[in-house]
């Protein structure tokens, strides 16, 4: 039996969509028109049921799992008890595999007999480099860009018996994080980072550097098998509607094209895209040097010298911190006020806590894409509320060297800041001991008046000094990428990309757009690993031939509810009804 205010979290497995049901009645209308249904249904014995604490709330987690005419999938149901009544909370229903379409691993991998007993053909690297060539052949998927994003969807397509191909503008695989500043690590613990059938290693260290990381990805990218042009970029692709085909051309560093033509386009440059740089007013004045954070190597040629980082994100404060290690006099100015928290499983760790508890990472994946948003959204107050309490004093060390700190939205902290904007907040790894100690100076942008020749002037007319601008402002987000390749009609029909939509899904990603063929993927590694295997699901069934017309629709399903996002104090569940049959029999 349901509650009044069950929640179902559907990942494809009935609805064909990424969806969130909010209430018996928006359930009931789902079920209604879903163009798929559950025949098969019993526990799981893989996974371990228990009783547990969420949200305050004491609940049973029974997971299950269930086939349905097309494919096989497993979920968690959380049951409360209510005058001796067990009672569903929420449930998901989330597809693990297309039958008949499983993916190539364990038992299902390939033989490899082909390399083992034919000695005078070709060996498995020939075969390599000739299928990265894609000689007399189309990709069934282009995917432009190869971060992690662009590289967990293409192995899980891979394994799925997909062609696809990876076009990025850097040379090498993993060059999205070996070229960024010298000091950068993850903010994230290992844990919650692995990649879809490439763990880490558990040698690693808890925070990851970035060259390590950018071997792994280089690494990841051969032994998954996956076809990477590098050096490469998308830069033009029309639909036909008709065929069903894009026709796209890439553009290789010597300025050759190539025109391909994909079924699918898969954009994954990345949540942030092209750096920004603002034209402030003096710019053209400043006769030191200006450079963003993409730009920003290391801080070892800064000795000695005067210099303001514009912008307090994640970026901002690391390249701040390095430059003041280097021996240079650092001074960041802020334009909007910044979530802080400290990086560390005691402190932002714990919005992965699950991750580090020692069980297999798929069933903590598959237990958070069970999970609804508006249990997302509460956790993601209370660890607020708890960071705030814990990080006074750090805070009000801020606040007195004039460093402004938010808690977010609706108090959503740092989680809510990465979730909506991916940006506006800075896990701490030492930066902000420095700023509150006055080793790094901070002013405001709203004292800012313009750039002059050697350094900024404030609106009081004072003179501040400086020898080089770092801007930490910030990259153009994917749809303005997906203007310049797809044109402003395609542009426009997007609308916004990432943070929070109506039903309480991330906007246009990982799922069908208003364009035909476009898919958009993007976020940290949590995110990439968990919803390429949806994304890939989504194309697999559709160049299968498995998916109904019914389900071809971007048209939400879901609709959250005001009593959905109340505040943290006010988080509560429905009563059981006095009768049962005011619930929903399961």
């Amino acid at each position: 039996m349901l509650l009044p205010d069950a929640l179902w979290r559907d990942g494809l497995a009935v609805s064909w969509q990424l969806t969130t049901l909010y209430g018996l009645e928006q359930i009931a209308e789902a079920l209604q028109a879903a163009p798929l249904s559950v025949q098969t249904l019993a526990l799981d014995p893989t996974l371990e049921m228990r009783r547990t604490v969420r949200n305050g709330v004491e609940h049973i987690e029974v997971p299950y799992s269930f086939t349905t005419s097309i494919g096989r999938g497993r979920g968690y149901v959380r049951l409360v008890e209510r005058d001796g009544q067990l009672w569903g909370w929420t449930f998901g229903t989330i597809l693990d595999e297309l039958i008949g379409h499983e993916e190539r691993t364990g038992a299902n991998r390939p033989s490899g007999l082909e390399f083992s007993r034919t000695f005078s053909g070709p060996n498995w690297l020939d075969k390599r480099n000739a299928e990265q060539q894609f000689d007399g052949r189309e990709p069934e998927v282009l995917i432009a860009g190869g971060g992690q994003a662009g590289l967990t969807v293409a192995a899980r397509l891979r394994q799925l018996g997909v062609d696809s191909v990876i076009v990025d503008p850097m040379e090498r695989a993993g060059d999205n994080w070996r070229n960024r500043y010298h000091s950068l690590t993850l903010h994230n613990e290992a844990d919650v980072c692995h990649l879809p059938y490439m763990p880490f290693p558990d040698t690693w260290p808890t925070y990851i550097p970035k060259d390590m990381l950018a071997g792994w990805l280089e690494n990841y990218a051969t032994a998954m098998e996956l076809n990477f042009w590098g050096s490469t970029r998308l830069v033009k692709a029309d639909y036909d509607e008709t065929s069903q085909t894009w026709t796209a051309t890439v553009r290789h560093h010597d300025g050759t094209e190539r025109v391909v033509r994909p079924k699918h386009i898969i954009l994954a440059t990345g949540v942030s895209g092209k750096p920004i740089i603002p034209n402030l007013p003096g710019s053209a004045d400043f006769t030191g040097t200006k450079i963003h954070t993409s730009a920003f190597e290391a801080g070892a040629s800064y000795q000695g010298k005067r210099v303001l980082v514009v912008g307090t994100g994640t970026s901002g404060h690391d390249t701040a911190q390095e430059l003041h290690g280097a021996g240079a006099e650092v001074t960041m100015m802020q334009r909007s006020a910044t979530a802080i928290t400290t990086v560390g499983i005691e402190r932002a760790g714990k919005l992965y806590a699950s991750y580090m508890r020692g069980r297999p990472t798929e069933e903590t994946d598959l237990k958070s894409a069970s999970t609804p948003y508006p249990l997302n959204r509460h956790s993601m107050q209370l660890l607020t509320r708890e960071l705030r309490e814990a990080e006074r004093e750090l805070h009000d060390g801020l606040e007195a060297a004039g460093f402004r700190v938010t808690f977010g939205e609706d108090d959503l902290g740092f989680a809510g800041k990465f979730f909506e904007s991916f940006g506006h907040y800075y896990l701490d790894v030492g930066c902000s001991g420095l700023i509150a100690d006055g080793k790094i100076k901070v002013i405001q942008f709203a004292d800012f008046d313009r750039f002059v020749a050697d350094g900024v002037q404030l609106q009081t007319g004072e003179t501040l000094e400086f020898d080089h601008v770092v801007f930490a402002t910030g990259f153009q987000g994917q749809n303005s990428i997906a203007g310049e390749i797809f044109g402003e009609d395609v542009q426009r029909s997007l609308g916004k990309i990432w943070g929070f939509d109506p039903q309480g899904e991330m906007s246009n990603m990982w799922r069908r757009t208003e364009q035909k063929g476009l898919w958009i993927a993007g976020g940290g590694f949590a995110q990439c690993r968990i919803n390429s295997k949806f994304l890939a699901l989504q194309i697999k069934g559709r160049l299968a031939g498995l998916v109904p017309d019914t389900a071809d629709s971007t048209e939400p399903l879901g609709r959250v509810r005001q009593q959905d996002v109340v505040d943290v104090e006010e988080f509560s569940i429905s009563a059981a009804p006095q009768s049962l049959e005011a619930g929903v029999r399961v």
